[in-house]
């Protein structure tokens, strides 16, 4: 008879077999990371530059230059391209992060050739066109008005320019002013510096055709294309504020929107994987002791958490909620009691070994299938760092005591190291 009452017994995962991605060169030396997997006859291919946030001059510049390179080419409007692909059953979509841009095309294998024409077409080709870029921009500004009533929104802005200073590439936040300052001629600069065959790194994943090398040769590898200009990376110190304390007043506001955190490391940094597991404990998931007491318990929000943000050159620790403008001091008190208690208290084993348990199985749904596998391999590839990596994480997380936490908590949660922001109004 089936057992329904005993749950399976737990197994340790010391180790996971991840299908390592085959790295290329096309003729012209762009590197190309291959994976192999799936059933289903689709493939993405992922085209990546650099050509984030941390690059731009302006603000503004990167993810403007990277959404509108889909709206046109000196060869096709942009309704030609999305009927083209439509019609191949293909769809591509673009990206901007704070270190890197990209662009995917996501296809059926059999109509990759035809599909591909049309990739290549954009990245070598965009030229934003006057009116497509007016009104994107009109969008855009509109939309910032919109969002800048919102005190999430407004929170998020304030914080990043607080950890990284007003003036770090991470911490440039756009203003209304600025939607009225930036031309085409901008974006046509930062396309022709940043998208390039010099800065391009291509990932591609799924029930790979035998002929997709062939395919992106010769639509990308026979020779160089764009400005044969390399991007350095360029290290830029914070400016983080020396004020721990910050508060924007907003008049209407029903609810106050709190931002606690500090500037950290990366994921190469030593205490990485451990403050991951202490992270997780304190606000990493539904379970955790943030979400107990002020969502559970207090009733003070819907949602609270808390995450360690990993960046090419730095990264930031945060926590953040939304409560109503009646609670907002009453929750403030209760973050720091439960910061104060992973600093004072060892995590019970029970909590612990629960929370290790978590983190091993989010890993192991993360890696199930190619474009899981594709996003796994980016998450290193984009730090320097190699697959042992993962290895390393697992053993962290399962030999982590309750006393390294404990250490960690004091080392990098004091109190006094917290850059608090409210945005809205104080009971």
């Amino acid at each position: 008879m089936l057992d329904r009452i005993t749950p399976p017994e737990f197994k340790s995962i010391d180790h996971v077999e991840i299908l390592h991605a085959k790295e290329d060169r096309l003729d012209n030396e762009i590197p190309v990371y291959s994976i192999d997997s799936g059933s289903q006859e689709l493939v993405k291919i992922e085209f990546i530059f650099k050509a984030g946030m941390y690059f731009q001059a302006s603000p503004l510049l990167a993810v403007s230059t990277s959404s509108m390179m889909e709206n046109g080419t000196v060869n096709y409007t942009a309704e030609q391209i999305s009927e083209h692909l439509d019609f191949y059953g293909s769809h591509y979509e673009t990206g901007v992060g704070q270190d890197y841009s990209s662009i995917a095309l996501y296809s059926l294998n059999k109509h990759l050739a035809n599909s591909i024409y049309f990739a290549e077409d954009i990245i070598k080709n965009a030229n934003f066109p006057q009116h497509e870029f007016e009104t994107f921009l009109s969008n855009k500004k509109q939309k910032h008005l919109v969002n800048s009533k919102k005190v999430a929104v407004l929170a998020r802005r304030k914080f990043s320019e607080l950890i990284f200073g007003e003036k770090h590439p991470y911490g440039i936040v756009a203003q209304l002013e600025d939607y009225d300052k930036i031309k085409r001629e901008h974006l046509l600069e930062f396309y022709a510096k940043h998208y390039n065959s010099a800065n391009c790194t291509i990932v591609v994943s799924g029930k790979l055709p035998a002929d997709v090398l062939k395919l992106l040769n010769d639509h990308f590898g026979k020779e160089n294309w764009g400005s044969s200009e390399i991007i350095n990376d360029v290290l830029v110190p914070y400016s983080t504020t020396s004020e721990k304390k910050h508060f924007v007043f907003k008049e209407d506001a029903i609810q106050s929107a709190i931002r606690i955190g500090r500037p950290m490391f990366s994921k190469n940094h030593p205490d990485y994987f451990k403050f991951q597991v202490l992270n997780t404990v304190f606000g990493g998931y539904f379970g955790s002791r943030l979400m107990a007491n002020i969502r559970e318990d207090k009733g003070y929000t819907y949602g609270i958490g808390s995450g360690l943000s990993p960046l090419v050159h730095g990264g930031y620790f945060g926590i953040s909620t939304e409560v109503g403008v009646d609670v907002t001091t009453k929750c403030l008190e209760e973050i720091y009691k439960e910061l104060k208690l992973m600093r004072e208290e060892l995590i019970p084993e029970e909590e612990l070994q629960l929370v290790k348990n978590y983190i091993t199985g989010i890993f192991l749904r993360s890696v199930d299938g190619p474009f899981s596998l594709a996003d796994k391999f980016k998450g290193i590839w984009e730090f320097g760092l190699g697959y042992d990596y993962f290895d390393n994480y697992l053993k962290a997380v399962k030999t982590v005591t309750a006393q390294e936490l404990k250490d960690l908590a004091n080392k990098y949660l004091k109190e006094e190291d917290m850059i608090e922001l409210v945005v809205g109004k104080k009971s």
